[in-house]
C-alpha cells in the first residue's frame, strides 16, 4: 500500500472492521464500493481568455442513511481514488456522528493558489454547470474542503439558482455557505472546535490536565487554526504550529491571536517573530501531550510514527495516520482520536444547516455551539466505551459502530430494487 493513499487507507480500515463485525458477503459487497463514480471534463474561458481544461469528479460511496454529503477537494494533484477513499470516509463519519447522510466528495483538480478571484469563480460555476444534474439536496450535497472555502459555496448555491431561475435553491444544495446566502453561524468553525472538544474529553479519560498541556498543531488552515484558539482558550499551551510555509515554536507558548493575524497578513505562518524557526517535519516527533495533524494525509507514517512522543493524537485531517502507524502507535499506548469522530463537528453543523435552509428558521450560536459540544461528547464517549469493552483502539470502535450502522440501515431498507 502507498504511504499516501487515501483510498488504500479508506479500504484497509473498512476491511478489518467487517471482519471484526462478522459481515456477510452481500452487505460487504454492497458497502465496499462507491454507488457513483463521476469524471467530468470541464473547460472553461479564464478573465485573460485562456482556455484551462480541468478534470472534475463526484464520487457518491453510499446513500442508505440519506443523501451524499461531503466537500468539494481542489489541489492540482486530486485524483478519482482520492475522491473514493474520501467519499467512504465520509459514509462512515455521517453514520458515526448520527446525521442523516450518506458519503460523498467532489474534486477539482486545479491549484487554487494560482489563481486569482475571478478565475477561481469561473471556474465553481463551470464545474457547478458541468455536475448540476449530479447535486442536490436528495442526491449530493457539498460543502467546502482543501482548497475551498464559503465564498466559493455562495458561487455555486447562486449558479445552480440562475441556472433554474429562481432567486433561491429549492431546497439545501450546498452547505458551507455566507451566513447572508443561508449559512449558518459557526459553520467554518465547528470542524476545529470539534476537535477541541473531543481532545478535552480524551485528556478527562487519559489523566491529563487540559490546563497547561503542550500541544503542537499540524495545519494551520481553517480546522488547525480554530483547534489550536480554542485549546488556547481551554488552557492549553500550544507550543508549535505549521502550515505550508514553514513552523513556529516557543516552549512557553504561542500567542494565537498574534500567530493568525500574521499568518492572514503574510499567507502563513513562516516570518512570525514571536517563536522560533522549526523544520516543519521536526513538529510530529516534538516532546508534548497533544499533537493535531490538521495538514494532509498519510503525515503519520511507518517512517515516524516511532518518534511521535505525544500522548494523545487528534486527527483533524482527514487520514492523517497510515494503518502501519496505527500499530505502531498502539504498541506504544498512544491514544488516538480517529479522523471519523474528531473531526467530525463540520459535518454535523452542516446537517444543522440544512435543516435550517430547508426548514427556512434560524438558529442562534448558542444553540448551534450547545448542540455541537452536546453531540462531540455523546459520541465520544459511546466509541470511548465501545472501545473499553471490545478492548479495542478508538480507531477500531468508531469504524465498527459507524460500519454497523450503515449495515443495519442496509437490511431495513432491503437489498431489491
Amino acid at each position: 500500500m502507498k504511504s499516501n493513499d487515501l483510498l488504500a487507507t479508506a479500504i484497509y480500515n473498512f476491511q478489518h472492521s467487517a471482519k471484526r463485525l462478522c459481515l456477510s458477503a452481500k452487505l460487504y459487497d454492497n458497502m465496499i464500493s462507491p454507488k457513483e463514480k463521476i469524471e467530468c471534463c470541464i473547460n472553461p474561458i479564464l478573465s485573460d481568455g485562456r482556455h484551462k481544461k480541468i478534470t472534475t469528479y463526484v464520487v457518491r460511496h453510499n446513500d442508505t442513511l440519506g443523501p451524499a454529503k461531503g466537500g468539494i477537494r481542489m489541489a492540482e494533484s486530486v485524483t478519482l481514488d482520492d475522491i473514493n477513499g474520501l467519499a467512504m470516509e465520509m459514509t462512515w463519519k455521517t453514520a458515526l456522528i448520527g446525521v442523516p447522510f450518506g458519503g460523498g466528495k467532489a474534486g477539482i483538480a486545479c491549484d487554487p493558489n494560482g489563481l486569482n478571484a475571478d478565475d477561481k469563480e469561473i471556474i465553481i460555476r463551470s464545474f457547478t454547470r458541468g455536475l448540476m444534474r449530479h447535486i442536490g439536496p436528495e442526491i449530493y450535497v457539498p460543502a467546502p474542503d482543501m482548497g475551498t472555502n464559503e465564498k466559493d459555496m455562495g458561487h455555486l448555491k447562486d449558479c445552480l439558482s440562475y441556472s433554474s431561475g429562481a432567486s433561491i435553491t429549492r431546497g439545501c444544495f450546498v452547505t458551507g455557505k455566507p451566513v447572508i446566502l443561508g449559512g449558518i453561524i459557526g459553520r467554518r468553525e465547528a470542524t476545529g472546535n470539534g476537535v477541541a472538544y473531543t481532545t478535552a474529553a480524551a485528556c478527562k479519560k487519559c489523566g491529563i490536565d487540559l490546563t497547561g498541556a503542550k500541544v503542537a498543531v499540524q495545519g494551520f488552515g481553517n480546522v488547525g487554526s480554530v483547534a489550536a484558539g480554542m485549546l488556547a482558550k481551554m488552557g492549553a499551551v500550544v507550543i508549535a504550529v505549521s502550515d505550508i510555509t514553514g513552523a513556529v515554536y516557543d516552549s512557553q507558548g504561542l500567542d494565537i491571536d498574534r500567530l493568525y493575524a500574521h499568518a492572514a497578513a503574510a499567507g502563513g505562518v513562516k516570518g512570525f517573530d514571536r517563536g522560533s524557526v522549526l523544520a516543519p517535519a521536526e513538529l510530529l516527533e516534538l516532546p508534548c501531550d497533544i499533537l493535531v495533524p490538521a495538514a494532509a494525509q498519510s503525515q503519520i507514517n511507518e517512517s515516524n510514527a516511532g518518534r511521535v512522543k505525544a500522548k494523545i493524537i487528534a486527527e483533524g485531517a482527514n487520514a492523517p495516520t497510515t494503518p502501519q502507524a496505527d500499530e505502531i502507535l498502539g504498541s506504544k499506548h498512544c491514544f488516538v482520536i480517529p479522523d471519523i469522530l474528531c473531526n467530525a463537528g463540520g459535518v454535523f453543523v452542516s446537517y444543522l444547516e440544512y435543516t435550517q435552509e430547508t426548514q427556512r428558521e434560524q438558529m442562534t450560536l448558542d444553540e448551534v455551539q450547545r448542540r455541537l459540544i452536546d453531540r462531540m461528547q455523546s459520541k465520544f464517549e459511546h466509541v470511548y466505551q465501545y472501545a473499553q469493552n471490545k478492548k479495542i483502539s478508538m480507531r477500531q470502535a468508531a469504524m465498527d459502530i459507524a460500519v454497523q450502522t450503515v449495515a443495519d440501515g442496509l437490511v431495513y431498507r432491503g437489498f431489491h430494487p
